[in-house]
């Protein structure tokens, strides 16, 4: 049975990305380590010769990519052994656990270090139940989806600095986590859960969160961490179970809230605007006329003038009184 991050009594503790550093004596060439980017790690090594290394298992899961060049490589994972050339285009993948032995050559690789969380984290997000997805031991494999994520972390990499990169390298690493959940799942494909709807309970919670909230925004991740689900399944649930979209449901409470507040309070518009969330008075005036059909200010005039035939009308029944 191949050995899994699971460590027994005795064993070596696994090795962090940031240990591995220390603990090889080749260091990356360049990295991204230190540009807040967040998800996969990648370590970039130039080519080395007649290496003889044993390492005990990491505590994350390793794609190696070659991106040019050819070495011949002797791998040694959960008993066996596979010696082959490593050449432009191919790759090599060890799930987190597994000691390992190094012989031979090595060329220029491209090494994805890949938190486990963010595989078991994809399988959350598509409604699987298995809390912990194991990755099989590939010794070679040719797969141009590997080749071309790895490629344009190379390419991110070779970049100027910009503040949209977290933004792509953490696009990258997902899909690089749903990737190796779908086609390297050593189970096959993870069992989905059956399909539900949110309980009564897990509404009211979730509605109660909205109205107490309505001042400030509300993101999908807040509701999926309220229901303890990922946010992609959060999106599946809420629409089935209340037949419209969290986002659309938390914009109705947000006018409900406005209308109240319009005719209820004497509040400007400007004010109301921004008790119930919205950016300034223009988008509000947006969206409150989509939903209601009108203004706010026709909608106040409208309140307005209901509140002044109601005053009439108790004026009158106490005169006649």
């Amino acid at each position: 049975m191949a050995e899994t991050a699971r460590r027994l009594p005795g064993r070596p503790p696994l090795i962090s990305i940031d240990e591995i550093l220390h603990a090889r004596p080749q260091q990356p060439v360049a990295t991204t380590r230190g540009r807040g980017w967040n998800g996969v790690t990648v370590d970039v090594h130039r080519p080395y010769f007649d290496c003889a290394e044993s390492y005990a298992g990491l505590d994350h899961h390793l794609v190696c990519y070659c991106p040019s060049g050819s070495a011949t490589l002797v791998q040694r994972r959960a008993g066996a052994v596979h010696r082959g050339v490593v050449a432009a285009g191919t790759s090599y993948i060890m799930p987190a656990g597994y000691d390992s032995t190094w012989e031979g050559n090595s060329g220029r690789t491209v090494r994805l270090r890949i938190p486990p969380v963010l595989v078991d984290r994809a399988a959350g997000q598509l409604g699987h139940h298995r809390v912990h997805v194991e990755i099989r031991n590939v010794f070679l494999v040719r797969d141009p989806v590997i080749e071309q994520l790895a490629q344009s972390l190379l390419m991110e990499m070779n970049r100027e600095t910009h503040p949209a990169q977290v933004l792509i390298a953490d696009s990258i690493s997902n899909a690089l986590a749903a990737h190796l959940l779908r086609s390297y799942s050593a189970f096959g494909t993870p069992e989905r859960t059956l399909d539900r709807s949110l309980s009564k309970l897990e509404i009211a919670r979730l509605t109660e969160f909205i109205e107490d909230n309505l001042d400030r925004p509300i993101c999908l991740d807040d509701l999926a961490n309220l229901a303890n689900v990922s946010r992609f399944h959060l999106s599946r649930l809420f629409k089935r179970t209340v037949g419209v979209t969290a986002i659309c449901f938390v914009e109705q409470c947000r006018i409900r809230r406005a209308q109240a507040l319009i005719a209820e309070t004497s509040l400007p518009l400007a004010e109301i605007a921004l008790e119930t969330g919205f950016a300034d008075q223009s988008h509000f005036t947006r969206r409150f006329h989509r939903h209601v059909g009108c203004t706010p200010a026709v909608f106040a005039r409208e309140q307005g003038r209901r509140r002044t035939a109601r005053r009439s009308a108790r004026s009158a029944d106490e005169t006649e009184g």
